[in-house]
């Protein structure tokens, strides 16, 4: 029998879940309902369970779920219970600021390497970090067994980083430059893109206002 597909959908709230109890934790509370949690996410309870149920059966009915277990399962699911090492090629003001944000970063992943063409950035301390010329992007991802690249360069080089990255081995490539990329298949991408999100936003702001003149004919 062929392992059930999740969702990606379903996959992208579990980090948000885990956000909401890991703040739980830190507030000392032992256990939580689908129908707090629900509240605090302005989602549904019932696709909380459902989004859970995929994973396993975390919860006690007429208790709810053990906020400590969860976390553990949730990082168990998202394979945070282990290090997962992390490189960064453009060390700009984009790839500064997500070197610098490491050190908010509880769990096991983390940026632990950061690249850059430019000559007058090598040797840099970012956050702890050093900047590494590109010609040590291989050796650097084989020494530190990373798994996730990051992509903080102009559009028309991150082809040839994203090339880079899979010929080193990476997994999985983040991708912040407005461009599309194509990679082996078994390289997975996902695009952090300002322009379209921003642009995505403007629609549905235009949405509302066209939902207001229709009140009014």
């Amino acid at each position: 029998m062929k392992p059930m597909k999740i969702s990606e959908a379903v996959v992208r709230r579990l980090p948000v879940y885990l956000q909401v109890l890991n703040d739980l934790h830190m507030r000392d509370v032992q256990t939580v309902s689908s129908q707090e949690l629900g509240n605090r996410l302005d989602l549904n309870p019932a696709q909380i369970r459902k989004d859970l149920a995929y994973f396993g059966d975390f919860g006690r009915k007429g208790i709810g779920y053990d906020v400590t277990y969860l976390i553990e399962k949730i990082k168990q699911i998202l394979k945070l219970d282990q290090p997962l090492n992390v490189a960064l090629v453009g060390a700009g003001n984009l790839g500064r600021a997500l070197c610098n944000y490491n050190m908010y970063l509880k769990d096991n992943m983390k940026i632990t390497a950061v690249f850059d063409i430019n000559p007058s950035m090598i040797g840099v301390s970012i956050n702890g970090l050093t900047v590494l010329p590109m010609e040590k992007l291989a050796e650097t991802i084989q020494d530190l067994s990373i798994r996730i690249g990051i992509i903080t360069v102009p559009a028309a080089e991150a082809q040839n980083v994203a090339d880079q990255f899979v010929e080193a081995g990476v997994d999985g490539i983040l991708n912040f430059a407005p461009t599309i990329l194509r990679v082996q298949d078994q390289v997975r991408i996902h695009y952090a893109n300002f322009t379209t999100e921003l642009m995505s936003l403007a629609y549905y702001l235009n949405e509302e206002e066209n939902e207001d003149e229709a009140d009014l004919d």
